[in-house]
């Protein structure tokens, strides 16, 4: 049955999505305190939104096509942790009811902000079966947060992982950012030791990005923001991994660290460009050779799982070598890097080429220019491919397309 006030004349309509079981399960919840000027997720606002009734809605499309006992479940946005106790009780208690996620995620993870996090707040995550908390500090320097938009404070961050600790979670995750505007490098490294010395399990340390469509890229454009020069976010970068890695943490992805093996496996699995199904507004799912996404409007999105239990606004079906090109992309974000054979298998391919296929080739020439190495017959980025991750990843990304093979089945 569905949620109350969510029961249309067209409920039911088949959905033509067929996740297996175990496919991770991502739910966006698109409401913040404010909206920060750098960020090009879809969120707005929560001050006048319906928070209940997407709640409803969400709960109402998860019936209709979330993946049954998912290996992991990630709640984010937005910023989860400003929903009230009992609507994420009744968000997390009706998407167990749909997928049993309880019984079988290995993993739940669920964003959180300073402001709205306390010992209570973390206490009712966890007892709702959230196994992961991921809190966004983004700086500890009262002029950056002030940049970034950020509502809370230094002192907010602090407490809020201790609320953390407090309440009996030992998996959480430091979000930060990066080669800010006029940021300095010694004190960047000293709020990085600052953050170390917490012991998070996890640290995701970003380099600033100006986004198209954000507030920072409009300041940018406009001459109001000055990012650092190249050289300067190079010192950014290197440094922050010399100062994790010789804090113990692994650096298993190019801006992700952790201890014990703790990595997110929610994460991993986009970065293996594995299967998932997303929930709530402007949300992505991506099952077999099939991806698409849903409506960015709250309001629309309403509409539309009210009418038919579908908010999907485009889909599309890539060719084989735009799926292998992407697959390098991801795979080599990670440490561990991957194979020709996983990579033609993970984009669905795997009967599409031989050995020599194009991906395999772009990768052996990168390792003959040293910006891969072969290591236990995978590919990974060398020292020095590091640091040009991006520019290494488009070689892949503009592989020759054959429009027979390309053309996408759907619209975007």
């Amino acid at each position: 049955m569905a949620p109350a006030g969510l029961a249309g004349e067209d409920c039911g309509k088949p959905i033509p999505w067929d996740p297996k079981p175990g496919t991770a399960l991502y739910v966006h919840l698109p409401f913040c305190a404010a909206k920060c000027p750098y960020c090009d997720f879809f969120s707005v606002p929560a001050e006048g939104q319906d928070l209940s009734g997407t709640i409803d809605a969400i709960l109402a499309e998860a019936q209709a096509r979330a993946p049954r006992r998912p290996r992991t479940v990630y709640l984010g946005g937005g910023t989860p942790s400003l929903f009230p106790g009992r609507q994420l009780a009744r968000l997390l208690d009706g998407l167990d009811a749909c997928t049993e996620f309880r019984s079988s995620a290995t993993e739940v993870t669920a964003e959180c902000n300073p402001e709205s996090l306390d010992e209570d707040k973390a206490r009712c995550l966890l007892d709702l079966g959230v196994t992961r908390l991921s809190i966004g500090f983004q700086s500890l320097r009262p002029e950056l947060l002030a940049l970034f938009g950020r509502v809370h404070d230094v002192d907010d961050s602090f407490r809020a992982f201790e609320a953390a600790r407090s309440a009996g979670s030992r998996n959480v995750n430091v979000d930060l950012i990066y080669a800010a505007p006029g940021q300095d490098l010694a004190a960047w490294l000293e709020d990085l030791g600052r953050v170390i010395a917490l012991g998070p399990e996890h640290v995701s340390a970003y380099n600033l990005t100006f986004e198209e469509g954000t507030l920072f890229r409009r300041w940018l454009e406009q001459g109001r923001l000055r990012r650092q020069p190249e050289d300067s976010e190079l010192d950014f970068f290197l440094g922050t991994r010399a100062r994790l890695t010789e804090a113990g943490y692994a650096a298993y992805e190019i801006s992700n660290f952790c201890l014990s093996d703790q990595s997110c496996a929610h994460n991993v699995n986009y970065w293996h460009n594995g299967a998932y199904v997303g929930l709530g507004p402007s949300a992505v799912s991506r099952v077999g050779p099939r991806r698409a996404g849903n409506v960015r409007s709250i309001s629309e999105y309403l509409r539309r799982i009210r009418r038919a239990r579908s908010a999907e606004d485009w889909s599309e079906e890539p060719g084989p070598r735009v799926r292998l090109g992407e697959t390098w992309w991801l795979g080599l974000r990670l440490r561990e890097g991957l194979s020709p054979a996983e990579a033609r298998a993970r984009a669905g391919a795997a009967e599409t080429w031989d050995e020599g296929d194009p991906g395999g080739a772009i990768a052996e020439r990168l390792a003959g220019e040293g910006l891969l190495e072969r290591c236990g017959g995978r590919y990974r980025l060398t020292e020095r491919g590091l640091p040009l991750a991006d520019a290494v990843a488009r070689e892949f990304l503009e592989l020759p397309v054959e429009a027979a093979l390309d053309s996408p089945s759907g619209t975007r």
